[in-house]
């Protein structure tokens, strides 16, 4: 049977409700229930420790566990702190700190998405005992550091982790159950579709929506790209677009069709050999290779493009997305007879194209 786990939001959840205990009760749980809303459980979850560090004010501490999930929040300590301060009317106040990421375009705002706002609110007021100011902070110590290995800058977050997702339960992204559920949907959308829109994430398939693609067209893969376009070509179907953001795909140019980054990473390698290939300015090719993550990259071609007039994204970028599809059919042409034929929409953070090919 599958380990699903949690997600982070359910345990900065658990967190909140240890200390709401502590304050009212005066109990030091060992473990607390987590209402998840989304799907209608429970969960029980450890508590790993919960203290008193001020009037009315309790901090406590979990550590995420995603189940069976390469997931780089494994184990990761999340700390809540409450303060409560008697009250004629209840009002919650919820922000994220040290470690909890900010959202840039949001004027900061602690990246608390509305999963996990409902979240805590719902599993606050289910435990307070009396109305009452209830003052919450998020804390994640490993965050920044763990940011650091996500593209949560590229989409506009930055300092720390989101407390993102849409349900309480772990979706184990790289374990061969969660494959299968991905290879099933995949059969059966392939039965009503000759054509699929193949998204990684929730980024991709929000904005395949947004170009006016159907819904019963959108497939996501989440990282096992190669056996997702294999089982399509096996099953029949015809043509495929693969929509994602380029700093994702940019492995697929490489012939990495596993694009966990657990297993195999080279992005910066691969855009910088692409620019040395058509010819980019030896200074600008090591400014690429040096660069932090692909969307600072990109920003260094744009740069550039503007200072010459000249057009090396539009290049550097259609060359990748033609290579992209080469490199997926000779990968079908490996494992199955079908001609699968493949197409290819590249994104940046502001989720605008900067490739399409055919």
């Amino acid at each position: 049977m599958l380990n699903s786990g949690y997600t982070l939001p359910v345990f900065a959840t658990a967190s909140v409700v240890a200390c709401l205990h502590y304050l009212q009760e005066n109990i030091n749980p060992n473990q607390v229930e987590v209402e998840l809303i989304t799907p209608p459980e429970t969960a029980l979850i450890t508590i790993e420790q919960v203290a008193l560090i001020g009037k009315s004010q309790a901090l406590a501490i979990t550590r995420s566990d995603p189940g069976e999930n390469l997931d780089l929040t494994k184990n990761t300590p999340i700390w809540a702190t409450v303060k409560l301060t008697p009250h004629s009317e209840t009002k919650l106040i919820i922000e994220g700190g040290e470690g909890v990421g900010k959202i840039v375009k949001q004027n900061n705002k602690s990246a608390i998405y509305s999963y996990a706002q409902k979240l805590l609110e719902c599993n606050i007021l289910n435990n307070l005992k009396s109305s009452a100011i209830v003052e919450v902070k998020i804390i994640l110590p490993e965050g920044k550091i763990l940011a650091q290995r996500t593209s949560n800058e590229a989409f506009g977050v930055v300092d720390g982790l989101s407390l993102l997702g849409t349900t309480g339960i772990s979706q184990p992204l790289t374990s061969k159950a969660q494959l299968d559920l991905y290879q099933q949907e995949l059969v059966t959308k392939a039965r009503e579709f000759d054509h699929l829109i193949f998204c990684i994430g929730e980024n991709g398939l929000d904005l395949a929506l947004k170009m006016g693609f159907e819904s019963g067209q959108l497939v996501k893969t989440a990282n096992w790209l190669g056996s997702m376009l294999v089982n399509a070509s096996t099953v029949g179907v015809k043509s495929i677009t693969i929509l994602g953001y380029h700093g994702k795909l940019v492995k697929l140019a490489g012939g990495i069709f596993h694009t966990h980054h657990h297993l195999a990473d080279g992005r910066l390698e691969i855009l910088s050999a692409i620019a040395s290939y058509l010819g980019l300015p030896q200074a600008i090719i090591k400014k690429i290779f040096e660069a932090s993550t692909t969307e600072s990259a990109l920003e260094i071609l744009r740069d550039f493009d503007s200072e010459n007039n000249t057009h090396w994204v539009e290049q550097i970028y259609q060359f990748m997305g033609e290579r992209i599809k080469r490199k997926s059919q000779e990968y079908i042409a490996k494992h199955s007879t079908f001609k699968t034929e493949i197409k290819v929409i590249l994104f940046d953070r502001q989720r605008q194209i900067i490739c399409q090919t055919d």
